[in-house]
């Protein structure tokens, strides 16, 4: 016989948690990007970890919106669609809620910087 134990309510910063730390996590992603309004919001809050993320949850299902920087050469089309799959997949077996989408918006690319010789800015000792 089967008991009604209560409701188990998932908050929305545990999903967006997942999903940040998953996104973060992501090959060719190079970092989320949250805007400076909630760039600014995050810093004063020290919540770092959700920049980017926006949730709805509700009782058995989520969607998740993401605003990411990819890194420069790689199809980003391909990190997309892959990152959309390790979110999902991520919240599905942490939360058990069914996920009905992963939006990403790309806000942006970043380059690697190419290490340079310091050797030619090092004073020489005479």
């Amino acid at each position: 016989m089967a008991e009604n134990l209560g409701v188990v309510r998932i908050a929305d910063d545990v999903v967006a948690l997942i999903a940040g730390l998953t996104a973060s996590k992501a090959k060719g992603i190079a970092s989320m990007s949250g805007g400076i309004t909630e760039g600014w919001a995050k810093r004063v809050s020290g919540k770092n970890l959700t920049k980017g993320v926006t949730v709805e949850v509700g009782s058995v299902e989520t969607a998740i919106d993401l605003k990411v920087i990819v890194e420069y050469g790689i199809p980003i089309d391909e990190v997309c669609r892959n990152l959309q799959y390790e979110v999902k997949e991520a919240i599905e077996l942490m939360t058990g809620l069914h996920v009905v989408e992963v939006n990403i918006k790309v806000e942006g690319v970043e380059f690697k910087q190419e290490e340079t010789d310091t050797s030619a800015n090092t004073p020489r000792l005479r």
